[in-house]
């Protein structure tokens, strides 16, 4: 009895759930039939458009039985957004490139003027010693007769510094002296001698030990070594290759790249232990220590460019670059900065006597002179114009003023840390030119032609006239003019013809 009562409430639960379903059957199918006719009357009401918009077009119906075209949907406008600043300045570029250009060029220059007059308004003045006396020392490796190494000194001079300028010869020691200068004093190395070298180093180094006094009674203080200058030699001769002496090529090689580096060898032990301690000085704890500085200063534009007939400069300073950067290698871990200035093309006509260039050009011609016929009918023309574009040593043209230099060695040894400087009109635009131009490039730069096989290079009808007073020395004829260049075994010279031809480019010719 009791199962068949339950069996009964089990098929009593069936049929609820089969009447519910039956009870939504009617419900689906009236929201299927709905979306189906909303589907219909969607596309019939397209096709009603489309037919009423055909036949009030036909022109086959007449005009009273066409039907209205239907009413066209209102068009919704949209406000735009407003643009944003930047969008609005990029449109605006956009619309004006070139007044654009010519803003960021004028803001850059500007920019660049009030950044270089700041940094020359720069305090730059050496410390001293709290009595007021001079304590940091410099040493100039340099030879005194050059302008760049005199305008360094006095400017080292000036601003508080002892300068010491390294003298191998007595007369560099007697060019020391004539600067009648008081903190400008001569420094005798010889490096050749390298027991005298070391003795002398030695000696400078118990003089930078030993305790100093500005007068009697007032309190000692010690020296401080604060930078190494080294100022190889700016003057190199341009000579071609096929005329080039060797013992000529021996004696820059040991004068020009030898001397500078066996220079720095012997001050590297001294360098190696400064700062030196002065325990009788300062019984509390030292101060800080303050390592010197190491500046190598080359020139850069011939290097740069390597042009024709200027084998000694681009090599030797080429092989002073490479020792710069081996010796800044060796020096950074022990904390010595080293520098490497590279240098372009400086204004140092207050230094150098009026006569200097023109003797440097009269002594070129004078070279020329010496050359053999077949160098002068191959290398003469352009060996000419090239020496006149840079000058016999350097880009032809106003430089910049030494006090852009000097003010850029006082940074050098001051910022604490190495690397390489260009300072000097050419010293970029040059490096830039040497890295990436093509050499043919460089020499049409320099104005370097062809030399063809039929030119009769140097041969003109008339030698006395082509050669006429210039070769001449002053109140002599053009006569003995034209005997002297026979008396050189001359004949029709090439050389001559050279300066003939390019006088009025090159300007008037010196007397000899």
């Amino acid at each position: 009895m009791h199962s068949s009562s339950t069996t009964i409430g089990i098929m009593s639960a069936d049929d609820q759930a089969f009447l519910d379903i039956l009870s939504s059957v009617p419900n689906d199918i009236r929201r299927y039939s709905n979306d189906v006719a909303d589907y219909v009357d969607k596309h019939l009401e397209k096709v009603a458009i489309t037919l009423r918009e055909a036949l009030s077009s036909s022109k086959w119906i007449p005009e009273n039985a066409r039907p209205r075209p239907p009413p066209r949907p209102a068009r919704t406008t949209t406000l735009p957004c407003p643009a944003s600043t930047y969008s609005q300045i990029h449109d605006w570029v956009l619309r004006n490139k070139i007044l654009t250009t010519v803003i960021v060029i004028a803001a850059g220059g500007i920019t660049y003027h009030i950044i270089k007059r700041k940094s020359n308004r720069k305090k730059r003045r050496a410390k001293r010693a709290p009595n007021g006396a001079r304590v940091e020392v410099v040493v100039v490796a340099g030879s005194p007769s050059e302008p760049i190494t005199r305008s360094i000194s006095l400017d080292l001079e000036r601003r508080g510094f002892i300068v010491y300028i390294v003298c191998n010869t007595i007369e560099e020691e007697v060019l020391v002296q004539n600067e009648s200068r008081p903190d400008i004093k001569p420094l005798m190395i010889d490096i050749v001698d390298p027991d005298s070298a070391r003795a002398s180093i030695d000696r400078f180094t118990a003089f930078l030990q030993a305790p100093h006094a500005v007068a009697q009674g007032i309190k000692l203080h010690h020296l401080v070594f604060r930078s190494l200058i080294l100022i190889p030699s700016t003057n190199y001769p341009s000579l071609p290759i096929a005329t080039l002496p060797p013992s000529t090529l021996s004696d820059l090689l040991n004068t020009r790249l030898l001397t500078p580096i066996l220079t720095i060898q012997t001050f590297l032990p001294l360098l190696q232990t400064l700062p030196l301690s002065h325990p009788h000085l300062h019984p509390g704890p030292p101060p800080a220590p303050t390592k010197p500085s190491v500046l190598i200063l080359t020139p850069s534009i011939i290097s740069n460019l390597n042009p024709a007939f200027h084998l000694p400069e681009s090599a030797i300073v080429s092989a002073l670059s490479s020792f710069t950067s081996v010796l800044s290698s060796e020096l950074q871990p022990l904390g010595i900065p080293v520098t490497h200035l590279q240098l372009g093309t400086f204004d140092t006509s207050p230094l150098v006597p009026h006569n200097r260039q023109q003797l440097t050009v009269s002594s070129q011609r004078a070279e020329m002179l010496k050359w053999e016929e077949s160098a002068r009918h191959a290398y003469g023309k352009n060996y000419a114009t090239v020496t006149s574009k840079t000058g016999g040593g350097g880009v032809v043209g106003r430089g910049s003023s030494l006090r852009e230099l000097n003010n850029a060695v006082f940074d050098a040894m001051v910022r604490g840390k190495g690397g390489v400087m260009r300072v000097g009109v050419g010293s970029r635009i040059y490096g830039f030119v040497g890295r990436w131009a093509p050499s043919g490039l460089v020499g049409w730069m320099m104005g370097v032609k062809g030399v063809g096989d039929k030119e009769e290079f140097g041969r003109v009808s008339g030698t006395s006239e082509a050669f006429g007073s210039r070769s001449t020395s002053p109140g002599s004829s053009a006569s003995g003019g034209n005997g002297n260049v026979h008396g050189l075994g001359l004949g029709e010279s090439e050389y001559i013809s050279v300066y003939g031809e390019n006088q009025h480019e090159h300007g008037p010719d010196l007397e000899h």
